[in-house]
């Protein structure tokens, strides 16, 4: 039975942070918690380069879309930064309820306690 339901916002194009996002995400899956990543932002370009076999942090990604917990990333962000059609062959969708950005408000309708990084 799930604890809670967390969403995490990545921001930060430190991949220093990012690493945490993903760490955190893995974490409160393990534990129960209903989990899911959105990414906004300068976050948006480090999706390419991780997603690639050879980054050093792609087998971490990787468990990441195994266990389903990227709800996806920002898609006006993602077309001002230049990499949407690459966020999206990384297999996330693009998110655009909010003008072309993501809702956090819709997040906590749905119960989940914000986090950003």
């Amino acid at each position: 039975m799930p604890k809670g339901r967390v969403a995490l916002f990545a921001f930060s194009k430190e991949v220093s942070c990012f690493v945490h996002v993903l760490l955190n995400a893995l974490d409160f899956a393990d534990k129960g918690w209903t989990t899911r990543i959105v990414v906004e932002g300068g976050a948006t370009t480090l999706i390419p380069d991780i997603a690639r076999p050879d980054h050093a942090l792609n087998s971490l990604f990787v468990q990441v879309i195994e266990r389903d917990l990227f709800d996806g990333a920002c898609k006006a962000c993602s077309m001002q930064m230049g990499v949407a059609d690459k966020v999206q062959q990384a297999g996330l969708r693009l998110l655009h309820e909010m003008k072309g950005h993501p809702s956090m408000a819709w997040y906590r309708e749905m119960g989940h306690e914000i986090i950003t990084f």
